[in-house]
């Protein structure tokens, strides 16, 4: 279980998810997803996403979740942390390289309870998300141009 989160943590490889015939894909799948979807960006935006660690976990950080007030953790599936390309300064110092996180429960809840995308889809909405806000795209951005949820 995530700590304090009450969540049951489903070490890869997954079992069976209610409404599922097959089980769950693993976090090796889904960031198996997640690159390929990388792959096939535009020139322009893979180069841009290089220095970007992708990193795919079960469950958001406790310290994430707290950071940003998120009591449910299924309401997190992706998350940008680092600065922006519009925002970058040669000054900066970084402490690490910038992340793309993918959430794996999150991801699989809301493609269950969707039910009407695949799990392709939704894990390449998630990861092309989280990679405009490196390019400097806010969430206000974002919604012009890709009304995911209606």
């Amino acid at each position: 279980m995530t700590p304090g989160r009450g969540r049951i943590y489903f070490p890869a490889p997954a079992p069976h998810i209610a409404g599922m015939k097959d089980p769950a894909p693993n976090l090796a799948e889904i960031e198996d997803i997640a690159r390929r979807a990388l792959a096939h960006l535009p020139e322009a935006f893979r180069q841009a996403a290089r220095d970007v660690a992708l990193i795919v976990a079960e469950w958001p950080p406790d310290h994430i979740l707290d950071e940003m007030e998120i009591d449910d953790p299924l309401d997190l599936t992706g998350l940008y942390e680092g600065i922006p390309l519009t925002e970058k300064s040669s000054f900066d110092q970084p402490l690490g390289p910038d992340t793309v996180w993918l959430f794996r429960a999150p991801i699989l809840a809301e493609w269950r309870d969707r039910g009407d995308v695949s799990l392709h889809q939704l894990v390449t909405h998630v990861v092309v998300h989280e990679f405009a806000h490196h390019l400097g795209w806010s969430d206000a951005d974002i919604a012009t141009i890709d009304r995911w949820w209606e």
